[in-house]
């Protein structure tokens, strides 16, 4: 599971500067999920091997009790419970503040592992103006600037040094491993439903793992042979044992859960239409390379002039799912599930395809010889040979000469041909070029 970094403090101290630091992005709005991004916004790190998801969080004011502050207070607080670490964000222009302390008070009684952090210190590291920081009983302060890129990463490595660099083996496929299966989409969607239609079906065990509030629980069963690992985003849970608030949706949750998935099931209210949210979820699966299936649920909720209504939103807002399929299914009165696996199944199956370098070479010459690369100049690119760079999602590598002239229109064409010879679906495709330099080249200028 990738780590979750919050980003907190008072207003304008520099948390979204911050953030665009650590994720190296300009838009604080990286997924922007509708009705939740007011003052939380979500983006994904690197930190060499390692990477994790950023929260960035609106000015905090503990105590607040009327209208916007008192919500992006409650944001704050759902923020720091899904986090691991919380990053603590003060302005040593502006020294330290009550407002401050009412935040050091309220982290502290949080329970949870902060790094103090003190902002705008360009060239300040040994400036006595930190000293007073040391007040807020929360350590040694991390002088850093945010704007200047000053002390960024040594915070972070502080803030990631409890967790394990991956293992390169890890990255593997391993064939004989369970799939994991992930069910994302808004909240009151029929996710649970589901998943307990599932589950009963099945004569599982569900299991509850113990852990944080926002630990996903990974459900193992099997159907028809085939061993799948469930991670859920639902809240399957008993319960009393979680905050009612922080469960009702956890962006965090879900989008670790479609990170750590090879499958997910993007689950659409066939009531509701397909929503910025659905968008948003669709997008970082897509982002995330993963294999998705559409599921339209209560499809018998509606009528016909609903249903064409539906599939024309569903063909505008996630026109890039183009290749995921769509099933429409009922969770509640067990409708459309059979499909629904063997869609899963296929969606698998092609993310995870074995492709030849020889059949990816024949098929990239034929498809030259079918329709040349538009002439750059008076250079055409030329394309050599192909193979594959890694699954889930298949990436195919081409190798050869001018390819930087190689058109997104022509890369698609492209992939149309992989993707009809390894009969792909459910599963996005990434084509990268590389190019064949010539060594006697650089010496002509």
């Amino acid at each position: 599971m990738k780590p979750v970094i919050a980003l907190v403090g008072r207003p304008n101290v520099g948390k979204s500067t911050l953030f665009n630091r650590m994720t190296k992005s300009r838009d604080a709005i990286v997924a922007d999920f509708a009705g939740l991004t007011r003052d939380r916004h979500y983006g994904d790190g690197r930190l060499g091997q390692r990477e994790f998801i950023v929260v960035d969080t609106g000015g905090f004011e503990p105590d607040s009790t009327t209208g916007i502050v008192r919500e992006m207070a409650r944001q704050t607080r759902q923020a720091v419970a899904e986090a691991d670490v919380v990053i603590f964000v003060t302005d040593v222009r502006a020294g330290l503040s009550g407002q401050d302390q009412d935040i050091a008070r309220y982290l502290r009684q949080a329970n949870k592992r902060v790094l103090l952090t003190v902002n705008k210190a360009e060239g300040m590291a040994e400036s006595p103006l930190l000293a007073e920081f040391h007040e807020l009983g929360m350590g040694e302060p991390h002088p850093i600037s945010a704007a200047h890129g000053q002390g960024i990463r040594s915070l972070l490595e502080a803030a990631l040094a409890d967790f394990p660099e991956p293992d390169e083996d890890d990255t593997a496929p391993d064939e004989n491993a369970p799939i994991r299966l992930a069910v994302a989409g808004r909240p009151n969607v029929g996710k649970s439903t589901l998943i307990n239609t599932w589950l009963g079906e099945e004569r599982l065990i569900a299991f509850d793992m113990p852990g944080t509030t926002r630990d996903a629980i990974h459900v193992p069963f099997e159907r028809g042979g085939q061993h799948f690992e469930l991670i859920d985003t639902a809240g399957l849970r008993r319960k009393g044992k979680v905050f009612e608030a922080i469960e009702k949706f956890s962006v965090v949750k879900t989008l670790q859960a479609i990170a750590d998935a090879n499958v997910v099931v993007l689950m659409v209210d066939a009531a509701e239409g397909v929503s910025d949210q659905d968008a948003h979820i669709a997008g970082y699966i897509l982002d995330s390379g993963r294999a998705v299936v559409i599921a339209i649920n209560k499809w018998d909720s509606i009528d016909s002039y609903q249903r064409q209504m539906l599939e024309r939103s569903i063909e505008q807002r996630l026109a890039f799912l183009k290749f995921a399929p769509v099933l429409h299914i009922s969770a509640l009165k067990r409708q459309g599930l059979g499909p629904l696996w063997k869609a899963i199944a296929d969606a698998h199956a092609s993310a995870t395809c074995k492709m030849p370098t020889p059949v990816l070479t024949r098929l990239l010459h034929d498809a030259v010889e079918h329709q040349q690369p538009k002439r750059a100049g008076a250079f055409r690119p030329k394309l050599r040979y192909a193979h594959q760079g890694g699954q889930n999602p298949p990436i195919i590598v081409i190798h050869g000469n001018s390819l930087e002239h190689i058109t997104d229109s022509y890369k698609r064409y492209l992939e149309g041909r992989f993707r009809e010879h390894f009969k792909l679906v459910g599963t996005p495709m990434r084509i990268e070029m590389k190019l064949s330099r010539n060594p006697f080249a650089e010496g002509e200028h």
